[in-house]
């Protein structure tokens, strides 16, 4: 968050977004006024990524309860959009419980900052088809995405909701290799064109960006090294005509 701070003030176009927070870490009502602040001072870019966990020593750490995280998320995101749609705020559940309260500010997009949900059981798949704008996968092969957001969509027609209006944003973590990958390629993995090449899958199935993280490559943390890397994979400008 403080980084997305940072990087408001020093952009103006660019949309910031977290992949991902993970929510048994979170206290609701003090990430909902974080992400408000963090929308204001970006005038309405934020876009937010959350998951439920899968470290123990990080639960256990965080003083988390990994058995509950599921029930626990349906509940966060709940009192996140109250506080972020209503004034004043007021909720009573399982796991919070918050009095009549005004609290700000409201983020400047309406109803809330598009929600992204990192998914890859049926109960979380649910919860991005039920709760969400769109889903966050990352490492996950294409044909798999594609069933994968296939029964996403499905579960919002039956929930009642326009599968047309979730959004998918692939996270790629990149790992580049100098000559392609014949065995067993993971997805993001092997030589500038074979990762090109994924790139172009992930839009034939359907998904609307694809991020790249290129921490995991080598020559990843530096800025010049990850500037060129971005550079590697920007679709061709076309031509300027007369």
């Amino acid at each position: 968050m403080d980084t997305l701070t940072f990087a408001a003030a020093h952009t103006s176009t660019i949309k910031l977004g977290t992949s991902v927070l993970d929510l048994p870490y979170y206290n609701p009502v003090l990430l909902a006024r974080r992400l408000s602040t963090s929308d204001v001072l970006s005038k309405g870019r934020l876009r937010v990524g959350f998951g439920v966990g899968w470290s123990p020593d990080e639960m256990e750490a965080a003083g988390a309860d990994m058995k509950v995280r599921g029930a626990r998320a349906d509940e966060f995101l709940q009192v996140l959009k109250t506080i972020w749609t209503t004034d004043p705020t007021e909720h009573q559940g399982k796991f919070f419980k918050l009095p009549k309260s005004h609290i700000g500010p409201k983020p400047v997009q309406k109803p809330h900052p598009p929600i992204f949900l990192a998914a890859y059981t049926p109960p979380a798949m649910k919860r991005v088809a039920t709760m969400a704008d769109g889903w966050n996968p990352a490492g996950v092969p294409i044909d798999g995405m594609a069933q994968m957001f296939g029964a996403i969509r499905q579960m919002a027609k039956e929930a009642g909701r326009d599968p047309s209006e979730l959004r998918m944003i692939v996270r790629a973590n990149l790992f580049i290799t100098e000559k392609p990958v014949e065995k067993d390629r993971h997805v993001f993995v092997g030589s500038l064109d074979q990762i090109r090449e994924d790139i172009a899958a992930c839009e034939k199935i359907g998904a609307d960006e694809v991020f790249l993280e290129i921490g995991f490559t080598r020559g990843g943390q530096s800025l010049s090294n990850w500037q060129r890397l971005l550079e590697e994979f920007r679709p061709p400008r076309a031509a300027a005509t007369s």
